[in-house]
């Protein structure tokens, strides 16, 4: 994927990256779509990512060297019978949306759960005014599985979510049967 004659570069998030994710989450576009608080500090996001369990996975998007997205990948607990679930989360830099970041992201975080962790089933939960996210996750084959009422108090007042998760397309066809 190409922006303004740059590829969308997905790789690992590093220590050095707190910087960039620290202002991805100061925009109040990427604030509203997620559970972060406003006014983050950037020592908060280089003790997460240096306090990191070896089983979660941050992904940085960047583009020409700049990071612009960032997406975590986590168990989705730490019961034995969920390890085959995997949970997303993940917000694009304000000036950086509608540009395929998203998009860059979820297709590397579907591949590493597909390929290589084997998760058969990936959720998230997304606001219900959240429309560019839904169109987005639906893209990759996300669906509503149900709706979390007062999810959250964001801007003054609560707002739903939905819960939507994706199955991996062979466990998919397995539980059909």
């Amino acid at each position: 994927m190409m922006v303004a004659g740059h590829p969308i570069v997905v790789r690992r998030t590093e220590l050095r990256d707190a910087d960039a994710i620290h202002s991805i989450f100061s925009g109040p576009k990427a604030i509203a779509g997620t559970l972060q608080l406003p006014y983050p500090s950037v020592e908060l996001w280089r003790k997460r990512l240096s306090d990191m369990p070896p089983s979660d996975f941050s992904l940085v998007a960047t583009i020409d060297g700049d990071v612009v997205g960032n997406l975590g990948l986590h168990e989705a607990g730490k019961s034995p019978r969920r390890r085959h679930v995997g949970a997303v989360g993940m917000a694009v830099r304000d000036d950086s949306q509608g540009r395929g970041v998203g998009s860059a992201l979820m297709k590397a975080a579907i591949e590493l759960a597909d390929g290589w962790l084997n998760y058969q089933r990936l959720e998230l939960n997304v606001y219900t005014d959240n429309l560019a996210a839904m169109t987005l996750y639906r893209k990759f084959g996300f669906v509503i599985e149900g709706t979390f009422r007062a999810y959250a108090f964001r801007d003054g007042r609560y707002v739903d979510s939905y819960a939507m998760a994706r199955l991996h397309p062979t466990f998919k066809a397995q539980v059909a049967q």
